[in-house]
């Protein structure tokens, strides 16, 4: 990837901005014609369970959108003495699947069931099983045919259902529609005709039709686009929901929305045959882009696509890096109450730093990290849990390698699906997000875990967000007939070298002996959580 060449300057007509609304963080970054970021601005939020649903509020969504942009703003501002009125194009991306639901006058009819939640488990089997391709929790159908099964009168209002990308989108722009790669997780998709299986769609509407309801499944759904598509332009009233200031303009040209699956794959340039990628934060969820369909389907793959429609295997887990927070934060506590002074990031890089000290066996120590439910593992509700047995070494090292190991334990659990049943060849795996933070360390640790080479870009941190700038740039500095791939590749990394490491074996036996305890772990735990419930 190009840098910037130091001078203050700032054409914003050739800039672009990506904005995701991640699990834990709505974030803003603007990039220039050589594709670095030059701006950026965030807002953190987190998911309420309400009701016995994982949700967010939409005002929020908006009061996050415009803290974000409002600081990124200010920071073109203070560097360049302009203010941010014209932007050459605009991407919004958001965390992947869920169910909104709107009736025909716009107004929302159920609260915002994200993908964290695993209320859909009738739904999902029932669907899988008469389309014969797995229809995770997660995905919008599995909401909507779910609240069907439930009797819940808001389905006879539906006028469309949409993603919070597409939600985003709508509202800005007044275009119902959303990428491919996006759409892939409300529905599955046909990757010839790079929209929605029509088979599929068809035995949907045979299967409700005798509820009576005036709507039929394509209807009520966005319309799908590839990346490069145009997918409408910025209207007055959205340029105030973004900047209710007043400078943004309207006009400006928009890209198809995308989920953070997507942005994580151009953010990586992991959209080739043969190329992967990993986007580790809140949830953790591998993409790799396959050469030819899989031979079978499997309850712990999602099928879903590029944002050019490609063919990809999702192996995608809900729980990650909550578990590490939530004891970051504890530990935080106990600094705090000794009234010394240490930076979050700093401590998040000792602790994982004194990861690669651990023992060979962890200190046999034990984790889990579910705080939801995990329907890889066939966990409905999370129930986070440490153990450790009365001749295990509890050290802050063995502590943090077992947390570490956790989080990636269901990951590889989906993986050897991949490579041992399907004999998928993965050369390696990019990694991006906030676990790639501390350098090697999370790296090292996925790369032993995997048993593949794992690299990371300098871009690794900027992630989702800079992915969607890049995509939105795509949409207006494309040549004629110029493919993603080669836009990617002649354009946008030309210049970018990834830092990779290679499996160690000694890491990946330790690996090995923890899976060993972690599995047996899951099978307890699952008889515990049901005697609990």
């Amino acid at each position: 990837m190009k840098r910037n060449n130091g001078k203050n300057e700032f054409n914003q007509a050739s800039a672009s901005l990506g904005i995701e609304f991640g699990s834990t963080r709505i974030k803003a970054v603007l990039i220039d014609e050589h594709f670095s970021p030059i701006a950026s601005g965030s807002y953190d939020w987190e998911n309420r369970l309400e009701n016995g649903y994982w949700t967010y509020d939409l005002e929020e969504v908006w009061t996050g959108l415009q803290s974000a942009y409002q600081e990124l703003s200010n920071q073109v501002e203070a560097q360049y003495a302009v203010k941010l009125t014209k932007i050459g194009s605009i991407g919004f991306s958001g965390m992947m699947h869920g169910y909104l639901a709107f009736d025909k006058e716009g107004n929302q009819l159920t609260p915002f069931r994200t993908w964290r939640n695993t209320t859909t488990e009738e739904a999902a089997n029932r669907l899988t099983d008469l389309f014969k391709f797995n229809i995770p929790h997660r995905w919008s159908i599995a909401h909507l045919y779910q609240a069907i099964l439930n009797k819940e009168t808001h389905v006879e209002e539906i006028d469309f259902i949409t993603t919070l990308a597409g939600y985003v989108h709508w509202k800005l722009t007044g275009e119902k529609v959303l990428g491919v790669g996006e759409a892939a997780g409300m529905f599955p998709i046909d990757s010839e005709l790079v929209d929605y299986n029509t088979t599929m769609i068809k035995q949907f509407d045979e299967l409700v039709s005798s509820e009576g309801y005036k709507w039929n499944l394509k209807t009520i759904m966005p319309k799908v686009l590839k990346a490069g598509e145009r997918a409408g332009t910025l209207k007055s009233e959205g340029a105030n929901l973004i900047d209710p200031s007043g400078q943004l303009i309207s006009g400006i040209a928009l890209c198809p929305p995308e989920g953070d699956a997507g942005t994580g794959m151009v953010a990586t340039n992991s959209i080739a045959e043969r190329t992967g990628n990993v986007s580790a934060g809140t949830s953790v969820f591998s993409m790799i882009v396959l050469e030819e369909e899989l031979s079978d389907y499997y309850n712990e793959i999602d099928m879903v696509t590029t944002p050019t429609g490609k063919p990809t295997a999702m192996v995608h887990c809900n729980n990650f890096t909550t578990d590490i927070n939530a004891w970051a934060n504890l530990f935080a506590e106990l600094i705090a109450a000794l009234d010394l002074q240490v930076d979050k990031n700093q401590l998040f890089t000792i602790m994982f730093e004194k990861a690669l000290e651990a023992d060979f066996d962890g200190g046999r120590l034990i984790s889990c990290n579910y705080y939801s439910g995990e329907p890889i593992t066939g966990f409905e509700e999370g129930r986070p849990l440490f153990v450790q047995m009365p001749d295990s070494v509890l050290s802050l090292p063995n502590f943090m390698r077992t947390q570490i190991y956790s989080a990636l334990a269901t990951l590889k659990l989906g993986m050897d699906i991949l490579t041992a049943k399907e004999n998928v060849n993965v050369d390696q795996l990019l990694g991006h997000g906030g676990f790639f933070k501390t350098k090697k360390v999370g790296q090292q640790l996925m790369s032993d875990a995997l048993k593949v080479p794992v690299s990371v870009m300098n871009t690794a941190g900027e992630g989702g967000p800079w992915g969607m700038a890049i995509l939105a740039s795509f949409l207006i500095r494309k040549e004629a007939n110029q493919s993603l791939e080669d836009f990617l590749d002649t354009q946008v990394f030309s210049f970018e070298v990834p830092y990779s490491v290679e499996p160690d074996d000694l890491g990946s036996n330790s690996f090995d002996i923890f899976m060993e305890r972690y599995v047996k772990m899951l099978k307890i735990e699952k008889t515990a959580v049901q005697s609990l419930n």
